[in-house]
């Protein structure tokens, strides 16, 4: 029986973020040194906070569903329908928003949803289920086979790309769209995330000595994957290869890392293991990076105890904020631009490093072959992607 897999390249990029409204703005932003982050104040209840706002009122997850989609099919010279193409799409906050309206809309009328004279309202009720994100991307490209909506906390977007790509590998499908998108500036998100002590008051300065916490940001990305076979067969441009993936959880804590770090180790060298690669041949890596005490401390010991002193090393967070199940899809689409142009992102927001690694404090020009992007989420998930150029 033949065992060997299907090799899965990226062919379109969709994103959006707090840096700009497509992929290549954000880009060029990043590698200026440039924040997205702005003092806001979008709920009169509450005190002003920095965030990664995309306008100046919070988005709504739709919207933002809606167009990386639509940017990645162009970027990848698509036009729907696409009937055979598999969508694998999550968020970890999903339509929480539109949850806390109706919750406000319930509390002032009990006839909300019970009454039969407006079925409109079980509808709109309808379309904030959890899955709903990814069913309204089979929608849209008019896809008809398989449909996945991973929730794995803030390691939601690496999950999507793994699923996605297992699909191709395993030869249930040639085609898939997938990646994560999150609108998670919300009352109830800023309160809870305010009672953990997890939210910085100024900014986000990932790895820094004087670090807050985590800014909350909104935004996607999205990708085209496809065996290499049909993107060579139709000359798609590519932009990287998935090369492997580690996926464990700690099994610990609710909202505590192992401080050990040993399920973190064991998704990366499940990750490097399936890449066949070894720790030496990563030439970049995009952190988690959230800027909390804990995940930095952990990363850092993470890194030092896996890989060599000179692989370079970078967070993106501190210019898009922390855009939760989000935050691994943008770091994917940051790794495969840096493989395509050949330059490491910038750490943004460092200006005094904690921890002897070796950051990446400027755009810098570098031959990558190969990059591993992390990350981690509540409740113990870890995931870790390895990509590579594709020369």
């Amino acid at each position: 029986m033949n065992t060997k897999l299907v090799k899965v390249v990226v062919t379109g990029i969709g994103l959006i973020s707090a840096l700009g409204n497509s992929w290549r703005e954000s880009w060029v932003n990043l590698l200026s040194l440039k924040t997205g982050i702005k003092l806001h104040q979008p709920f009169s209840e509450l005190s002003e906070l920095p965030l990664g706002l995309i306008f100046d009122t919070p988005c709504q997850l739709n919207t933002l569903n809606q167009k990386v989609v639509s940017d990645a099919l162009a970027d990848a010279n698509l036009v729907t329908p696409l009937p055979n193409c598999a969508v694998v799409i999550g968020s970890s906050r999903g339509y929480q928003g539109r949850w806390e309206n109706l919750a406000k809309q319930l509390h002032h009328s009990s006839h909300f949803l019970v009454n039969s004279d407006h079925p409109e309202k079980i509808e709109y009720w309808l379309n904030t289920l959890p899955h709903e994100n990814a069913m309204a991307v089979a929608r849209q490209i008019s896809a008809s086979g398989t449909v996945l909506a991973p929730m794995a906390a803030c390691a939601t977007g690496i999950w999507a790309i793994a699923q996605a790509t297992m699909l191709i590998q395993t030869g249930q499908c040639q085609r898939a769209i997938a990646g994560a998108v999150e609108a998670p500036i919300t009352p109830l998100t800023i309160c809870g995330f305010q009672q953990m002590g997890a939210l910085a008051q100024t900014g986000a300065y990932p790895f820094d000595l004087h670090r807050e916490g985590f800014v909350l940001g909104e935004g996607g990305a999205v990708f085209i994957l496809e065996s290499a076979e049909l993107a060579k067969q139709r000359q798609a441009e590519i932009y990287g290869e998935i090369l492997g993936f580690g996926l464990t959880a700690d099994a610990f804590h609710g909202n505590k890392p192992d401080p050990d770090g040993k399920s973190v180790i064991s998704a990366i060298k499940q990750c490097l293991q399936r890449s066949h690669l070894q720790p030496q041949d990563i030439d970049y890596i995009h952190t988690h990076g959230t800027a909390t005490v804990l995940n930095d401390k952990l990363e850092n010991k993470v890194i030092r105890s896996v890989f060599p002193d000179h692989v370079a090393v970078s967070s993106t967070k501190g210019a898009t904020g922390h855009t939760l199940g989000a935050s691994g899809a943008l770091g994917i689409a940051f790794s495969l631009l840096s493989l395509k142009y050949k330059i490491l992102p910038p750490c943004v927001g460092l200006h005094k490093p904690e921890f002897n690694l070796n950051f990446v404090t400027t755009a810098t020009k570098k031959q990558i072959e190969q990059s591993l992007c992390l990350s981690f989420g509540f409740g113990g998930q870890n995931a870790a992607i390895a990509l590579g150029a594709m020369n």
